[in-house]
This record gives C-alpha cells, sequence and structure tokens, in this order.
C-alpha cells in the first residue's frame, strides 16, 4: 500500500509541484475511499490537483463544469426515447466514471449540486425509477471558490457532509512561481503524465485498508474528537456519527501510507482538521476559523490508553 501511494504521490507532484501535503492528502483520501473538497480562490491548481490525481490513475474520468443552467439529470443521467426502436434507453450522466471532477460545484444551483447525494453516501443513483450502481472505485473530487466569490451558491451541510476531507491549495511560494513561469509553455506536465495504477488495483487497495486494524482506544478517541466539536461553544454546529467514519477511514488509510498494519491517535490528529472543519459551523460573533477550533479541539482531547501516540498534543 505504502508503495502504491507513494507512487500516485510522485505522479501527481510532478504536475502539482510544491504541494507535497496537499497531495499526500488527495492520494489519502482516493485510497480511504472518500470523496475530495479543494477549495481556494481562482488560479491556484485545484483543477490542476483533480486532473492530475485522475490521470496517474488507468480509470475512467468526468469531468463536469459546473454553472448555474446545470441539471440534475446531466449529472445523474436520463431515459430518452429511442423513436427507431420504441422504447426508453438510459443515457448515463456524468457520475458514471471511477474519478469524477466536479469544477467549481457551488457555482451550480442547490438541487443540482443535490443530485450528488446518492452517489457520493452509496455509489448509485436512482433515476426514472430505476437505480443504477456506479463503477468502482467511485471518487468525486470538486473544487469550488470561496462563498464570497461571486455567482456561488454555498454548499448545503448534508451535501458538504459526504465529502471525507477538505484541502485548500494556498499560493506558491516565490520560488515555485518563478518556476512556473519561465517554465509555461515550455513543456505540459499534465499530458505527458502516465498511469502508475489501474481501477482494480487502487479498489483492492481500498477494500484492504478498510480492514486495517484500529484499536478500541483509537475508536474511541475518534469518538471523543467528535464529540468535543458538539460541546464546543465556539461551534453552533458539531461534527456528524458520519465524520467520525470518515475520520476513522481516513486514518486507517493514513497507516498504510505510511507503511503500518495499525491505526495511531497520530494518524487521527494529522487527519482531523481536513475530515472535520468542513463540517462544522463557528459561532456567530466566535473568535477563530473552523480549522483553528478544530485544532483547538484536538488539543483539549486527551490521547489515552494507546501506546506510542504523542502526548503532547
Amino acid at each position: 500500500m505504502a508503495e502504491l501511494a507513494q507512487a500516485l504521490s510522485r505522479a501527481v507532484s510532478t504536475v502539482v509541484a510544491g504541494k507535497d501535503q496537499q497531495v499526500r492528502t488527495a492520494v489519502t483520501v482516493l485510497l480511504a475511499g472518500g470523496h475530495l473538497l479543494v477549495e481556494d480562490v481562482p488560479g491556484v491548481g485545484k483543477t490542476m490537483l483533480a486532473k492530475a490525481l485522475a490521470a496517474a490513475m488507468d480509470t475512467a474520468v468526468r469531468r463536469v463544469q459546473f454553472t448555474p443552467d446545470l441539471l440534475p439529470s446531466d449529472i445523474t443521467g436520463v431515459s430518452v426515447f429511442n423513436q427507431e426502436t420504441r422504447t426508453f434507453e438510459f443515457r448515463p450522466g456524468a457520475v458514471f466514471a471511477n474519478v469524477v471532477i466536479g469544477d467549481e460545484i457551488n457555482r451550480a444551483s442547490p438541487k443540482t449540486q443535490s443530485a450528488l447525494l446518492e452517489a457520493m453516501e452509496e455509489g448509485q443513483v436512482t433515476a426514472d425509477g430505476t437505480t443504477r450502481a456506479l463503477p468502482r472505485p467511485f471518487m468525486v473530487i470538486a473544487t469550488q471558490n470561496p462563498i464570497e466569490m461571486e455567482g456561488t451558491y454555498p454548499l448545503p451541510e448534508a451535501q458538504r457532509d459526504r465529502f471525507m476531507a477538505r484541502l485548500s491549495m494556498g499560493y506558491p511560494t516565490a520560488d515555485a512561481e518563478v518556476t512556473m513561469l519561465s517554465s509555461h509553455g515550455e513543456h505540459r506536465p499534465l499530458r505527458d503524465l502516465r498511469p502508475v495504477t489501474d481501477a482494480g488495483t487502487v479498489e483492492h487497495a481500498i477494500e484492504a485498508i478498510r480492514h486495517l486494524h484500529a484499536g478500541e482506544a483509537v475508536q474511541r478517541y475518534v469518538v471523543e474528537l467528535v464529540r468535543g466539536t458538539r460541546a464546543s461553544t465556539a461551534l453552533r454546529l458539531g461534527a456528524s456519527p458520519r465524520a467520525g467514519l470518515h475520520l476513522l477511514r481516513a486514518a486507517r488509510a493514513r497507516a498504510a501510507v505510511e507503511g503500518r498494519d495499525h491505526v495511531l491517535p497520530d494518524d487521527v490528529q494529522a487527519l482531523a482538521v481536513p475530515v472535520l472543519a468542513h463540517r462544522v459551523l463557528p459561532a456567530a460573533g466566535g473568535a477563530g476559523d473552523a480549522a483553528e477550533i478544530i485544532d483547538h479541539v484536538v488539543r483539549q482531547v486527551p490521547v489515552l490508553g494507546v501506546a506510542g501516540s504523542r502526548s503532547g498534543r
């Protein structure tokens, strides 16, 4: 598993340079069988990260440009009457792929955004009264601009909760930006990227990681962190039970990526902010953003009964 993660990370990093932490998080979410939300201002490489991760796998990929006029049927599919056969034929929508890149998801209407809910949670879609399974593995990588940007709709809480993790790209360093300017037009790393794995290998890894050992003490630690967000006076909406499930799955994937056969509290702590911060809502007039509040909760919740964990958090 560690070799697969390293191969994917190296491949993606040839396209998205200088963003090692973001690449590692994206690969971890993939191997955890989750969905990824990439949020940041325009032009910092959100879509490039999604494209590079998809290109590193020999899988079916669909890209959807979310716009205000996009319809739910464009996502899920629709039955169309065939005049020649006199029957209805189903035309699959954009979700019928292993990797779905949803570009600027918060520019679509809430109704269209909600078309992804069943697909992301259950790996299937129901259209025209018929339920159809989606290819496996199935991952949605959605990008969005901050909600203050013109022409955007905030993602509903239920939609945000389906994403295992959220990350921000951030601006590149000065050196990375100079390199980008000097090499622009000379080569196109995304075009030259070759797959390093396939759908079957990724699906096998996801299934194996689901059974990675996580002791009772680690599971209880996850529960206490999630409950800590609900008890925090700095938040008006804490993390859901689904958040705990996603946090443990992501921690299992991180342990596998690190070459271990068991989960440590360190894995949980490292992923607490990307997995939990986008699900919670800070209290009105409170100090600090969601990420800072989650980090504070992590520092406050003790780690008990697990050898080898960091006690200094």
